[in-house]
């Protein structure tokens, strides 16, 4: 419960330092979109670099990333299902899905796996199942939806290697898969470039809800909504009918599977929604509600199931 409640605190005390730089307009008209633009092209694309790099690739074929992988592909499905019905267009659309089952597996559930799960590594699986395959598939998508897919069929196929979040993640892939150690004098700037990807995506989130009325209002309202229900609920829930009906995942690994399953959106969501014009409000809210629910969520899942 001390990780829980510890990296929520983390995460709250950022964002407010971003209002209040938001607020009193430290950082200008521009301040959000730089923060933004230099966490999506630079910093990003370096942390999942180095994150990967020295990554063990072989927590892909665990049972505990199955689950993981089939309760996202779920509650996005669900997601696109209803946008598709309802007409929220392909982009926006992207970014629902993303908030219904993108878990905020780095500066959220990095301090949870160790004070809840009390091993950091627990939390590799769905960030390498996010890093590898997700983030790519989504950031295509939002590629051609806006326009990226016009032109020969070659440059569309080449579209994930035109986006640097998904180039950091195959990079940093290929260098755990080849064994190859990156020498310090290119790693150490890497990292400390990386280094700045978080407090950035944090900072110009709460920058964002400087002048922003109440979440979930006007025409966004039921896309939020059905995103933190299946981001809250949805996703543990699947998570431990399938960690316990299907695989026969008992206590800790039970424990991991679910905790994880029902962390909240990333912030980070909201830093590509904001790149590529498309879902924002609906990208801001859901982050901001699923955080807030999350808490009576992870606390409730720790005491039943630890």
């Amino acid at each position: 419960m001390q990780g829980v409640l510890s990296g929520f605190a983390v995460i709250a005390v950022v964002i407010g330092v971003g209002y209040v730089l938001g607020l009193r307009g430290h950082l200008g008209d521009q301040g959000r979109e730089v923060l933004t633009k230099l966490a999506f092209h630079v910093a990003s694309p370096a942390l999942l670099f180095t994150t990967l790099a020295g990554a063990d690739l072989s927590v892909v074929f665990s049972r505990r990333l199955l689950v993981t992988a089939l309760s996202t592909a779920a509650v996005a499905g669900v997601f696109v299902a209803v946008g598709a019905v309802r007409g929220w267009g392909v982009g926006r659309t992207t970014i629902g899905a993303l908030c219904s089952g993108y878990v905020n597996s780095g500066n959220l559930g990095i301090p949870i796996a160790v004070y809840v799960l009390g091993d950091a590594s627990l939390v590799a699986p769905v960030l390498l199942f996010q890093l590898v395959l997700v983030t790519p598939v989504a950031v295509t998508v939002l590629d051609l939806s806006g326009g990226g897919g016009k032109g020969p069929l070659w440059r569309v196929l080449l579209t994930p290697l035109r986006n640097p979040i998904a180039l950091g993640s195959l990079a940093g892939v290929a260098v755990a898969a080849s064994g190859l150690r990156v020498p310090d004098a290119v790693m150490d700037p890497v990292t400390l470039i990386g280094n700045m990807s978080v407090p950035a995506v944090l900072l110009a989130f709460g920058i964002s809800l400087c002048g922003s009325t109440m979440p979930m209002r006007g025409t966004d309202r039921q896309p939020v909504l059905l995103a933190v229900a299946l981001k809250a609920v949805g996703q543990p829930a699947v998570a431990w009918a399938l960690a316990s009906g299907v695989f026969g995942l008992r206590g800790a690994q039970l424990l991991d599977v679910v905790v994880t399953s029902a962390l909240p959106a990333a912030q980070n969501l909201y830093t590509y929604a904001s790149t590529y014009g498309v879902g924002e409000r609906l990208a801001r809210d859901a982050v901001l509600v699923s955080t807030v629910v999350s808490v009576p969520v992870l606390v409730g899942v720790a005491a039943v199931l630890g």
